[in-house]
């Protein structure tokens, strides 16, 4: 009884209820004796915890009600057999109007930060820190929109002018942003490069978009993109300073080096010659290129009110949960990508701060100590290495796991119910490293990108006591095109449509869906759809279809309460040599399910009456059966050991006969390998999507081997 009675702050908030848990140890106290050592003593502690859940009982936190009924989330129309789901906040999406803007004074962009100045009082706005030790430091509102504009203005009376496509090759830092917003000053197009894309792709996107100057963060880039330099680009603006090598290189290609510092002085000293000019919302703000699989990158026209209703329509949603003026964001995903830039301009628009990370993601964690924000963007693989580093806590001990489900399960209940809160019992003793992890004030996670298992979404919302929504999108329509609604605790679905856009399937009998039956191919019409591909109109006859719907590839199942299920995935299937069509992306969700796998690469050829599958383990699980099963080594070690070999198969095989597979859709081999698929080996894109043909050459040994036992 000590235990929980020393922690006398606990009796200061409302507690937890234990009751089903104490119900439960009442029935089995033998089970209960077993997991707390002194016997009675234990029996004294559960008794302790009745006594605390009948406290609870008459003292609980009341939920609150979801924003509109759960059970119809969506209003639904009919074109034909196609069902189209609209926005319960768009009632007019029907008759093809859709939201374009959330207030009068913000239609673009460059009225966004504005707002954001007048909303927070000339507040802070970007935050940084030069190493992991030192504190934040921050710009504010009308310092920004002062350095943003001297810079834009600088770079005008260098030859610029409205319409200009500028790059940008850079980690997050406030420069990105000031250069984004001086830009947007004079009318000008903000074209964002990024590692992954290499010297080739950066020199394509460079020569096509005829950019005659990048802005760059350090020598590093500048050297990437001296390598393959277009001709058409004269000039280099870098943030950081140069190494003398790189100086004189850039002289002997004849392009210009210029601080970024210097830029926004001479735009100072010419201000009073160059008047801005801004955008217009139909006007183009960002060409946004995605590196796809193959072939040369797709340029993403996006328009300020492409962006500025997406935006608009996920603060309409979010409703009360949305970011203010008060919140901070931390930034770390890539502003090349148009997650990270929507939440940064609902930040802006709303009057929010952003704080950047050092640099370092290995180091995120210390970030946001220092921070400590309210609000962050978040992606499947983050979420999934702290789901996974608690399970991995836990696992050597029975009292650990059982206190843990009991947490999940005590504060899931209280989900249901619409009460979220981080003050419980359960906040205090199992879930508090985890929330000062992140900094110990988030109250809301938007997640997106990939989809996200259900069992994790669970637990985050549990551990960390805040708002975690998941969005579902592309680029194409700016980020997302739908978004899971507070109070809505089921996991396995990305939510309702949003007020911007109205969504509908249509058939790929291809692969037996029919719209007749709720599923099919996602598309998506509204004003977030994008402008077209840069300077290719072939393929965007591909993906947007003579009456604007944007047809996205990916496969979706409507669900009773009116919200979007992705299960499929149209790309990417093939023929086996029997005829039938297999669609490896639907195999990989089933089989990454299984405990032991980490990720999974199915592979088929038309000449092959089967499929294989390269599979990465995950660690600690196989760690601990093969210790459990005294079987020595490494995880390489493993991965040639035919036991664990076994018990993988087994364990995907049986997953598969759960989802009703068919028998050619089951891998018949599988090889090991122990090193995960990432960005860094050019395995997977900056999104976390698979780079099918990579993985094809990468393991063509392993993959014709598995062939030549089976035939």
């Amino acid at each position: 009884m000590t235990v929980i009675m020393g922690s006398r702050h606990v009796l200061g908030t409302e507690m937890i209820t234990l009751i089903d848990v104490s119900v439960q140890i009442k029935h089995k106290m033998e089970d209960a004796l077993e997991w707390f050592p002194g016997g009675a003593a234990g029996a004294a502690m559960m008794a302790g915890a009745v006594a605390l859940g009948t406290y609870y009982a008459a003292t609980r936190q009341k939920g609150s009600p979801p924003m509109f009924p759960l059970d119809e989330q969506a209003f639904l129309e009919y074109e034909g057999t196609e069902m189209i789901r609209t926005s319960r906040f768009g009632k007019d999406a029907k008759d093809g109007t859709f939201l374009r803007y959330l207030f009068e004074d913000c239609r673009t962009l460059y009225d966004c930060f504005r707002r954001g100045a007048k909303e927070s009082n000339n507040g802070i706005c970007l935050g940084w820190r030069e190493t992991k030790n030192k504190p934040y430091q921050w710009l504010h509102y009308n310092e920004a929109l002062l350095r943003a504009k001297n810079f834009g203005c600088g770079l005008v009376h260098m030859g610029l002018h409205p319409g200009s496509y500028v790059g940008i090759y850079s980690i997050n830092c406030p420069e990105w942003i000031l250069t984004e917003q001086g830009l947007y000053c004079y009318s000008m197009v903000i074209v964002p490069l990024y590692d992954t894309l290499g010297a080739d792709a950066c020199a394509f996107i460079i020569n096509q978009a005829e950019m005659t100057t990048v802005i760059c963060d350090d020598d590093a880039k500048i050297n990437l993109l001296l390598d393959k330099a277009p001709k058409c680009l004269v000039r280099l603006v870098h943030i950081k300073p140069l190494k003398p090598e790189t100086i004189a290189r850039a002289k002997k290609q004849a392009i210009e080096l210029l601080r970024f510092e210097e830029v926004e002085k001479l735009g100072s000293t010419y201000s009073h010659s160059h008047r801005e000019k801004p955008p217009r919302p139909d006007d183009i703000s960002t060409i946004c290129y995605t590196s796809g699989t193959t072939g040369n990158p797709k340029g993403v026209m996006l328009s300020h009110e492409n962006i500025v209703a997406d935006v608009s329509a996920v603060l309409l949603q979010m409703g009360e949960h949305r970011p203010c003026r008060q919140d901070t964001m931390i930034s770390f995903l890539p502003l090349a990508h148009m997650l990270e830039r929507c939440c940064q301009v609902a930040m802006y628009m709303q009057g929010g701060a952003v704080g950047f990370y050092a640099g370092d993601i290995r180091n995120l964690m210390e970030d946001m100590k220092a921070l400590k924000p309210t609000v962050t963007p978040a992606v499947p693989r983050l979420l999934n290495r702290i789901h996974d580093k608690v399970m991995g806590n836990v696992n050597g001990s029975v009292v650990k796991r059982a206190m843990l489900r009991m947490a999940i399960n005590s504060k899931m209940t209280e989900l249901q119910k619409g009460i979220m809160r981080k003050n419980s019992i359960w906040d205090t003793l199992i879930f508090r490293k985890v929330q000062e992890g992140m900094g110990g004030r988030l109250r809301l996670i938007v997640v997106g990108s990939a989809p996200l298992s259900g069992q994790v979404l669970t637990f985050m919302r549990c551990a960390m006591g805040c708002v975690v929504v998941e969005g579902y999108g592309q680029t194409e329509c700016v980020a997302p095109c739908t978004l899971t609604i507070q109070g809505d605790v089921s996991p396995e679905h990305v939510g309702p449509p949003l007020a911007c856009c109205c969504i509908k399937l249509v058939d790929v009998p291809e692969m037996e869906y029919y719209a007749s039956a709720g599923q099919g191919e996602v598309c998506v019409k509204g004003t977030s759809v994008f402008k077209g591909y840069y300077k290719d109109p072939e393929r965007t006859r591909t993906v947007i279809d003579k009456d604007g719907w944007l047809h996205t590839g990916d496969i979706g199942t409507w669900l009773p309460n009116g919200t979007l299920k992705i299960i499929d995935r149209k790309k990417h299937i093939f023929k086996l040599s029997q005829g039938e069509y297999i669609a490896p992306e639907k195999l990989e969700n089933i089989y990454s399910q299984s405990q032991y796998v980490a990720q999974v690469f199915v592979y088929g050829e038309s000449l092959k009456s089967c499929v294989v599958a390269i599979v990465v383990p995950d660690v600690e699980t196989v760690k601990i059966w093969a210790s459990a099963n005294e079987i020595p080594g490494t995880l390489s070690v493993l991965c040639a050991d035919d036991r664990v070999k076994a018990l993988l198969l087994e364990d995907i095989t049986r997953l598969g006969k759960q989802a009703h597979l068919k028998s050619f859709e089951q891998v018949k081999d599988i090889y090991l390998h122990p090193d995960p698929f990432s960005v860094q080996n050019g395995l997977l894109t900056p999104t976390m999507k698979a780079k099918r043909p990579q993985l094809k050459a990468y393991f063509k040994p392993q993959l014709d081997d598995m062939y030549s036992k089976l035939n």
